[in-house]
């Protein structure tokens, strides 16, 4: 009997290995994105050309586009590593209303846009709800960065490289899936983004 137990388990643990996809460790974090692993926790909508590519999941082609995770979060805690280059449209959408059309209409989008006309919603604001100060001290461009993003009812916080950037209270949106996005500019492309690590918590 003992023999077969450590046989079982072992099987299970080559299972998951082999065909697991979100991971969820000890203190509730679950990871979705792992290096360049975990793109088949996301649903893609638009044309951004996401793939696995030095040990991330990149993209830097196409209209636009998000990768949207397959379950709806009310309260939560985001954990995400991410690259930018200086003319890169990206951000987080959280509590998206409608997971087939994003906009910052329908969702509250933390971002990561360094050059954004109107920078008081630039790299750390949430658009249109949760500004920074003008000029702004925090860029993303050029190297690797976290965003910690708390929403605890109608409480979001949002830290941008361990410094607090947002800390507002807002009941519009107050449930949905979150994304990460890869924008354009129209006649201009937008730069690449990259995405180490993704994690998120229940509260």
């Amino acid at each position: 009997m003992k023999s077969l137990s450590v046989i079982s388990l072992g099987l299970l643990v080559t299972a998951l290995t082999v065909f697991g996809c979100a991971t969820t460790s000890d203190s509730g974090w679950v990871t979705l994105v792992d290096g360049a692993k975990g793109l088949e926790n996301f649903n893609r909508i638009g044309d951004a050309n996401w793939r696995a590519e030095g040990g991330a999941i990149v993209a830097d082609k196409g209209k636009g586009g998000h990768l949207v995770t397959k379950n709806s979060y009310t309260n939560f805690q985001i954990r995400a590593e991410f690259y930018a280059e200086t003319g890169t449209n990206s951000g987080i959408f959280i509590r998206a209303t409608d997971p087939n059309k994003i906009t910052a209409t329908n969702a509250y989008e933390v971002n990561i846009y360094d050059l954004r006309p109107g920078p008081e919603f630039g790299t750390g604001a949430i658009v249109n709800f949760g500004r920074i100060p003008v000029p702004s001290s925090y860029k993303a461009a050029g190297k690797w960065n976290t965003f910690l993003i708390t929403a605890k009812d109608t409480n979001l916080i949002v830290e941008f490289n361990g410094v607090q950037t947002v800390n507002i209270y807002d009941s519009k949106f107050a449930s949905g899936p979150f994304t990460l996005q890869f924008g354009n500019h129209g006649k201009e492309p937008g730069g690449a983004i990259k995405w180490r690590k993704v994690q998120v918590k229940p509260l």
